[in-house]
């Protein structure tokens, strides 16, 4: 075998490198039992209704000959390899979730993740935000990340805390009116 191919003067010290097999894990993914579900939900739909409609017109347009000009084969492997990418993003993302419920949080008068805090933004606009994770961010809907910058600032937070918030317009000041948990669930009976 030429030498291009081979290392023939290789020391041990390559054996200290890390196998990128036993790379670190995936960051814990807090998500609440609501985001949790959504997940769910969307990768059983992938796996059990988009991906086979798929595969079925993908199957039905190879039947048909030349796959070089045809555009249901060409397009719907694309689909499937998007549908896949996404199966394993959501796999990955399940995998590494932690499920908050933030009902059960004991200490409700402070700003934990699934908290839905109202605060006063320099003294006059009044906002409110629901802190989530990162998969279950709506910026429209008022639910932030538990890792955004408001986020970080509110949490730990009681009612009256006046807290600093660093923007790229300045300094604003977030007066922290009421925060709010969702009520816990009564035990299910038997």
């Amino acid at each position: 075998m030429s030498k291009a191919f081979v290392r023939e003067d290789q020391d041990d010290e390559d054996d200290d490198r890390p196998d990128p097999a036993q790379a670190q894990p995936a960051p814990r993914n807090y998500i609440t039992p609501a985001g949790h579900a959504a997940i769910r939900a969307e990768l059983l739909r992938l796996i059990d209704i988009d991906r086979p409609e798929v595969v079925r017109v993908v199957s039905w347009a190879a039947s048909n000959g030349d796959r070089s000009e045809n555009g249901d084969y060409i397009y719907g492997k694309r689909r499937l390899r998007e549908i896949d990418r996404r199966i394993r993003f959501l796999t990955r993302r399940l995998d590494a979730a932690v499920v908050v419920d933030p009902s059960r949080q004991e200490h409700r008068e402070q700003v934990f993740f699934g908290a839905t805090v109202t605060y006063l933004r320099n003294g006059d606009t009044e906002e409110t935000v629901t802190i989530v994770g990162i998969d279950e961010v709506d910026p429209a809907a008022g639910r932030v990340s538990w890792i955004s910058p408001v986020a970080k600032a509110l949490i730990k937070a009681r009612e009256g805390d006046v807290l600093s918030l660093r923007t790229p317009q300045g300094v604003d000041e977030l007066e922290v009116i009421a925060v709010r948990y969702p009520e816990p669930e009564p035990p299910r009976g038997r």
